[in-house]
């Protein structure tokens, strides 16, 4: 049941961190959302233990997740805008 709640948490996750910051060089689509929230969540405890909020093994919370998403796509954008120019 866990897989599912983290891939239900991520599609969430995803759509709100879209909807904070849109654009058309964003990922579409089921996956790529739902993806986009998982992936948030890992890179919000990653940088949330290197900077000492989360200890280790501690996860990151909601919020942290969405963060992470935003950062994504703010990278997302940063890439995908070089190589259209």
């Amino acid at each position: 049941m866990g897989i599912i709640w983290t891939i239900i948490v991520g599609f969430i996750v995803g759509l709100i961190a879209k909807f904070i910051m849109p654009g058309d060089n964003e990922p579409k689509g089921f996956i790529l959302t739902t993806i986009l929230g998982i992936v948030g969540a890992f890179v919000a405890t990653y940088l949330g233990q290197a900077v000492g909020w989360y200890r280790a093994g501690e996860g990151a919370g909601f919020i942290g997740a969405i963060i992470g998403a935003v950062i994504l796509l703010f990278v997302y954008g940063l890439i995908t805008g070089r190589q259209r120019a």
